[in-house]
């Protein structure tokens, strides 16, 4: 059965799990890690990404993330090409790094969020990385520890996840503790990790039940969620596919793209391809990037060949773009 495509959407919430190819190590030590992190803070600050949870296991890590401009895929692909090449180099070392196709499952927020926290903190525990609570307090390698006020990093909001247990810090961190000691002896909770429909209501035996009462749940394995908000999102990625369709079927293509920016602008066609720094090339530049990415769907690796710029740089202007887009009411097409 082919792989259904990733589901994403700006400000989305996502968990998201990479495992060392063949369950071999991922992190062989501090340095290790300490690039790793140093890497996923450049990205999410260049992408607008927010960090709510992490951990660094020695053969995989997990992520809650909620996207903003930048689309999850092209966000992981940064974080973990640049992390397999460092990774190789180091340990001369060739190959895949990474399993093919890391997990990214489209979270509802409520009642998924301190549940997917919790999980999440709680995985060096169960893979006996740290022994105890008391161990995972202060074990710098998952977002526990910033949450107790141990560490600090900037790139991880504790703010969000403090505000969901009480309006003061010491108070709200005493009861987020409290939370995380309760999950201990929850075990691996298949139901965070896998099956979308599964998860939404509650196990196999709820679900059972519900079908010999032929009472059917709209489920995907690509989302955790309730019914309704699976609907919902699948009926938004349906439509943003259709319209892509719609789009291509019409003869869109990048250079008609380019062709309707330059009309838009006023300019000739040629200069929206152009590598100038003027402040009318980068504005056009900055809606071609955009458009083709939003509304056709286009690579940001292909749209960085095309333009002979960094992917760094692509993605800058698709953030750009999005802002002039609503700054100035553009419309496509």
């Amino acid at each position: 059965m082919p792989r259904q495509s990733r589901i994403d959407a700006p400000e989305a919430l996502h968990h998201i799990i990479a495992r060392g190819n063949e369950k071999r190590k991922i992190f062989e030590d501090k340095l290790d890690r300490k690039k790793f992190l140093v890497r996923l803070e450049d990205i999410l600050s260049h992408t607008l990404t927010v960090c709510y949870a992490w951990a660094l296991i020695p053969n995989h890590f997990h992520l809650l993330l909620r996207t903003g401009t930048v689309p999850i895929a092209t966000v992981m692909r940064r974080l973990l090409t640049g992390y397999a090449i460092y990774f190789n180099r180091r340990h001369r070392r060739y190959g895949h790094l990474f399993q093919n196709r890391y997990k990214s499952v489209l979270c509802q927020e409520d009642p998924y969020f301190l549940e997917l926290v919790r999980y999440i903190h709680l995985n060096p525990l169960r893979a006996k990385v740290v022994k105890d609570l008391r161990s995972l307090d202060k074990f710098p390698y998952s977002g526990h520890s910033a949450l107790m006020g141990r560490v600090e990093h900037e790139w991880q909001d504790t703010d969000y996840v403090l505000e969901w247990f009480g309006k003061r810090v010491k108070g709200a961190r005493s009861k987020y503790r409290d939370f995380i000691k309760e999950g201990v002896t929850m075990g691996k909770r298949p139901d965070l990790t896998g099956g979308g429909l599964v998860r939404s209501v509650g196990g196999w035996l709820n679900l059972l039940e519900m079908r010999r009462a032929k009472v059917f749940v709209k489920g995907d394995e690509r989302i955790l969620g309730e019914g309704d908000f699976v609907e919902q999102i699948l009926q938004t990625a349906g439509e943003a596919f259709e319209k892509r369709s719609l789009l291509v079927t019409q003869g869109w293509d990048i250079d008609k793209v380019a062709e309707h920016v330059a009309k838009l602008l006023g300019m000739d066609v040629s200069e929206v391809w152009s590598l100038g720094k003027y402040r009318h090339i980068v504005k056009a530049r900055s809606l071609l990037c955009y458009w083709a990415t939003r509304e056709l769907g286009i690579s940001m690796a292909s749209l960085a060949e095309r333009l002979k710029l960094s992917p760094a740089a692509v993605t800058q202007s698709v953030e750009r773009g999005e802002r002039l887009v609503k700054e100035n009411h553009y419309h496509f097409p």
